[in-house]
């Protein structure tokens, strides 16, 4: 069994949705990483560059709404996400013993 990516690549904006989804499975490293940064006080310009790997420089606007999306879904994870997670693999398992 591999394990988790830690550096994995983002989309421009995270997802919003009710469900965990494939994407946020791929990136609960990326979500973790931006919670430890907002915990630090840790420049939002840094934490895109070196978590989200965008350029703030470059493209101000983007890198921002990136970087919002993606710790609005790690909150969310934190909050509410996380029961999904259970529900979701309960459902799983009782599919699984069908």
């Amino acid at each position: 069994m591999s394990g988790p990516n830690i550096d994995p690549d983002v989309d421009d904006e995270a997802l919003s949705g009710p469900d965990i989804t494939i994407y946020d499975e791929e990136h609960f490293v990326t979500y973790l990483r931006l919670l430890d940064a907002q915990a630090d006080n840790a420049d939002w310009t840094e934490v895109a560059r070196i978590v989200l790997h965008c350029d703030p420089v470059s493209d101000v606007v983007r890198t921002r709404r990136c970087w919002e999306s993606h710790l609005a879904r790690a909150k969310w994870i934190t909050k509410v996400g996380y029961r999904r997670i259970l529900e979701q693999a309960i459902e799983e398992e009782r599919l699984y013993r069908k």
